[in-house]
């Protein structure tokens, strides 16, 4: 991946390969089991920067969000976003930048706003201690709150199998 940032007048090139190898199986016959397991190893390089920097969720908000896939990717968006903003630094987010998101297949803009106030009340409910106002049809302000769980010590293996 290539970036360029503008305002420094540099560019950087990134090497994001995620996985280091894998070995799938699969039955030649559908009422067969495989078996030997699948498995995927990650690079080290990416398994650390998801213990770096995953969020941990909750199990119980995934279940009763799961009947409405924009509540659950809000819900999602808030608990990864909140708690990266800086304390005393609100940070604001346009009307148009959430309708980009997660609305893009709308075409008028106040529907989207209904169905999305709607569907954020809905993920704000699994997640209390979030910290989010609308400046009425402007945008969203949001700021620094805990995730859902707070982060523990998680030792994870260097293969996992699916």
């Amino acid at each position: 991946m290539s970036l360029w940032y503008k305002e420094e007048n540099r560019g950087l090139q990134i090497d994001l390969k995620i996985i280091k190898a894998f070995d799938f199986w699969f039955p030649k016959d559908e009422a067969q089991r495989v078996l030997w397991t699948s498995t995927i190893q990650l690079t080290d390089d990416y398994m650390n920067s998801l213990l770096g920097h995953a969020v941990p969720l909750d199990q119980r908000a995934l279940v009763s969000l799961s009947h409405n896939a924009r509540a659950l990717d809000i819900y999602a968006w808030l608990t990864q976003r909140l708690h990266r903003i800086p304390y005393n630094k609100p940070q604001f987010v346009a009307w148009a930048a959430i309708k980009e998101q997660f609305g893009s297949n709308y075409a008028r803009m106040n529907t989207f706003k209904l169905r999305f106030r709607k569907d954020l009340k809905l993920a704000l409910s699994q997640y209390p201690k979030a910290r989010i106002s609308e400046d009425l049809n402007k945008g969203f302000i949001l700021h620094n709150s805990p995730p859902p769980i707070e982060k523990t010590a998680v030792s994870m293996p260097k293969r996992l199998k699916y």
